[in-house]
């Protein structure tokens, strides 16, 4: 596997890790594993000035960005050409972007690997591609003073053009590069030092540019996964157990198969890296060729150990584990709950439940590999590339640095492409048959072996003094662990009490930021869900169920001590101690949703209500500060219907205020989508759900107002992609109970759930 180097999250990059150097000897982009043979040639030419591995211009003037991230449809690599832009001086019409390979050189700064997710893109590499631009300028200004013979600090750089207005002297970036003078290059140091522009002198951030990957995308000639077409490739198509993980292969009779026209071979997956079990791809010239010799082959299966297990089973198991009081280890251990809970005036105690759910991007997955002597080439779209080559590598049994990995864009992600399952039948086919492989997943083998977002249980129990503040709180989270699963021991964290690393990404948004003297969070590994059903990341990651018990939690409390629930967590967000900066600017965003919706100040019909949420999506250190007010209708029968959501969300930065209201709006209707009407279920160790007639996520129908307040503060960027999916979910049960009395604990809400809980 390429090296990670783990960064604490939310810290400044290291940038001596970064390939900065400006200058002639910077140029031509030569991929870090160039000394491996049949791949070192270089893939910019060497005329082009390039001040860093993210971005060169070329003798046309013309300025190509690389992205190191996934573009998955939330426009980062035009995010990223557009932080560049700000501080190189360069005319947008001058910014092109492509795709990073997997070299390491393109790891993320912080990160220290090719990783896309958390909403962190944009917070994390906005200072890196900030001085990647100004060391540009930097270098072109002090080209151009020399060529025009005047100095460097009284020229102006504009519209990809240096201009020195006492001569009225110009040099545009295309005189400047194909002049071959550029010389200036930059030490680690030198870079850390270099001043970036204030917010008020901000030209190009905070404007809604035109996004570049546009016209490609609807034109036809931006290339998905999907698209690649190679020379003599052949198509694979997989066949699956009935079971979603631990099945083995017993036989395979492919004689029907060979009488299908194109047919090449049925290969039986040897899955070294444990990513599949039980799976067949049947190869052919054709894909309509490949399904057919799919739907011939027969194939007997041991189901293995998971096949009578179902979802009763998991929240049991869930429940068991639970009760044990040495089960998990603590996230967050704050003073004596135990005491406290024995001097609370009340104690309250809730059960919350979150079902297995289903990532279904529209694109579904996809890979084609291809062997060229030693080298293999994975085309795919991706958002894990670091660890998805090692899987290719693991597949084929060579050495990842013998793995070229070609990113494409991608038709959707949501976490569901950091996982490389999808590369594992292509390489493995590929290798069977000698030739290019291409394997498409059908929308069934899509749904029913996705890395879903894990069934989860969670029991809080909460006390209250006389006067109805909270002093004790004590929160346990039963779920799969999709981090562990990876295998990278960076990316789990310590626990508190000292027992082992555990994954916080399943625990994140439990360290909340209302101030609670007293509090506990354990995080419980379910190690029959975690084999059973595999899980991955989806839109969210964990404070999509954490922050639907603690929201939820807090409402209940509000009620208990007779308080409005808006101004309860108000009074929670005192920023004291470790809370501080965080919890106020919670409380804005919380003030603003309210005071946007009209919360408190408007009369609302008899089965109407609204009801309030506010989180600090995704991790503590890396937060988000967002709030939802959500307006519903809730009919006699238990009908929800959804009239309204109104979302604030502090960004810091604004870099692009078009697609940040775009993703907030998006990510809203997704949690509103979990919070409803999605639901997957697991019977006899398989997926039942197999296509949109069975897994109905959000129809257009469905779809309520949504407005959103976006609060920019020249602060440091924050994420926008999932922050919004976490807030809605308790938005609605709170209204939901503000309705008509109904406290549902379990998503996605029912109608049934609704009219069982209904007050007399």
């Amino acid at each position: 596997m390429n090296s990670h180097v783990k960064t604490p999250r939310g810290t400044p990059a290291d940038l001596s890790r970064r390939s900065f150097l400006v200058g002639s000897a910077a140029t031509g982009l030569v991929l870090g594993y160039a000394a491996v043979p049949g791949i070192g040639k270089a893939l910019a030419a060497p005329s082009n000035f390039e001040p860093s591995v993210w971005y060169s211009i070329g003798p046309d003037g013309l300025v190509t960005v690389t992205c190191g991230k996934a573009d998955m449809g939330q426009h980062i690599a035009s995010t990223m050409a557009q932080i560049v832009s700000e501080e190189l001086g360069s005319s947008w019409k001058d910014m092109r972007v492509q795709l990073a390979s997997n070299d390491p050189k393109f790891n993320d700064p912080v990160l220290g690997a090719q990783i896309t997710g958390g909403s962190w893109s944009t917070m994390m590499n906005f200072d890196a591609m900030s001085r990647a631009g100004a060391a540009g300028r930097m270098a072109l200004t002090e080209a151009a003073a020399g060529i025009m013979g005047v100095p460097a600090g009284e020229l102006v750089v504009r519209n990809s053009t240096v201009t020195h207005p006492k001569s009225k002297k110009s040099m545009s970036f295309a005189d400047i590069v194909k002049s071959g003078k550029i010389t200036k290059t930059f030490t680690p140091d030198q870079l850390k030092a270099i001043k970036l522009k204030t917010p008020d002198q901000y030209t190009m951030v905070g404007v809604s540019v035109p996004q570049l990957d546009i016209p490609s995308k609807s034109n036809g000639t931006a290339k998905y996964g999907i698209d690649v077409m190679l020379p003599g490739m052949a198509y694979g198509k997989i066949v699956t157990p009935p079971v979603r993980y631990g099945a083995t292969v017993k036989s395979v009779d492919d004689s029907a198969a060979k009488k299908v026209p194109g047919f090449i071979k049925a290969v039986t997956l040897d899955d070294k890296t444990g990513s599949t079990t039980g799976w067949v791809v049947a190869v052919a010239n054709t894909y309509a060729n490949a399904r057919k010799a799919a739907d011939a082959l027969k194939i007997t299966y041991d189901n293995g150990p998971n096949a009578k297990l179902s979802s009763d089973s998991l929240v049991a198991e869930a429940k068991r584990l639970q009760a044990l009081d040495d089960s998990g280890q603590f996230f967050v251990k704050d003073g004596d709950t135990a005491a406290a809970f024995g001097t609370a005036a009340k104690v309250l105690e809730a059960e919350y439940t979150t079902s297995i759910n289903i990532h279904a991007p529209l694109e579904p997955m996809n890979a084609t590999a291809e062997f060229k002597g030693d080298i293999l080439h994975i085309y795919s779209g991706n958002q894990f590339a670091t660890r998805s080559g090692a899987i290719a590598a693991g597949a084929a049994g060579i050495d990842p640095k013998f793995v070229v990995m070609h990113q494409m864009w991608l038709g959707g992600g949501f976490g569901r492409r950091l996982d490389a399952d999808m590369m594992v039948p292509a390489v493995q086919a590929a290798k069977a048959v000698g030739k290019p492989v291409k394997v498409i997943y059908s929308r069934e083998n899509d749904m029913t072996m996705d890395y879903s977002r894990p069934l989860t249980f969670q029991k809080v129990k909460a006390g209250l003094d006389a006067d109805g503040k909270l002093i004790a709180l004590n929160h346990d989270v039963v779920s799969a662990w999709p981090t562990q699963r990876w295998g990278i021991p960076d990316l789990l964290s310590p626990s508190v009490d000292k027992k082992g690393p555990l994954d916080a990404f399943t625990v994140n948004g439990a360290d909340f930021f209302y101030s609670v003297p007293n509090h506990n969070v354990r995080a419980i590994r379910n190690e029959m869900a975690h084999n059973a059903t595999p899980s991955g990341q989806l839109r969210s990651v964990a404070p999509g169920w954490t922050f639907w018990a603690v929201e939820s939690m807090i409402d209940e409390l509000a009620h208990a001590a007779g308080k409005d629930p808006a101004q309860y967590r108000i009074a929670l967000l005192d920023g004291k101690g470790k809370n501080d900066g965080g919890a106020q600017r919670l409380r804005n965003t919380l003030l603003a949703a309210m005071g946007m919706a009209g919360y408190g100040s408007t009369k609302l019909p008899k089965g109407e209500g609204m009801g309030v949420a506010c989180v600090s999506s995704q991790e503590r250190a890396t937060a988000s500060w967002t709030a939802c007010v959500a307006h519903v209708a809730v009919a006699p029968s238990g009908e929800v219907k959804v009239k309204k959501l109104t979302v604030a969300t502090d960004v810091g930065m604004q870099v692009h205020p078009d697609n940040i209201r775009a993703q907030v709006e998006g990510a809203a209707l997704w949690g509103l989508s979990l919070a409803m009407y999605e639901k997957a279920t697991l019977k006899d160790g398989g997926i039942e759900q197999t296509n949109f007639d069975s897994y109905t996520p959000l129809r257009m129908s469905q779809t309520p107002e949504v407005a959103v307040n976006v609060i920019a503060n020249g602060e440091k960027p924050t994420g926008v992609g999932e922050p919004a999916v976490t807030v809605v979910a308790p938005a609605i049960g709170n209204a939901i109970f503000n309705a008509c009395g109904a406290r549902v604990r379990a998503l996605p809400i029912t109608a049934a759930a609704v009219k069982a809980n209904m007050k007399a």
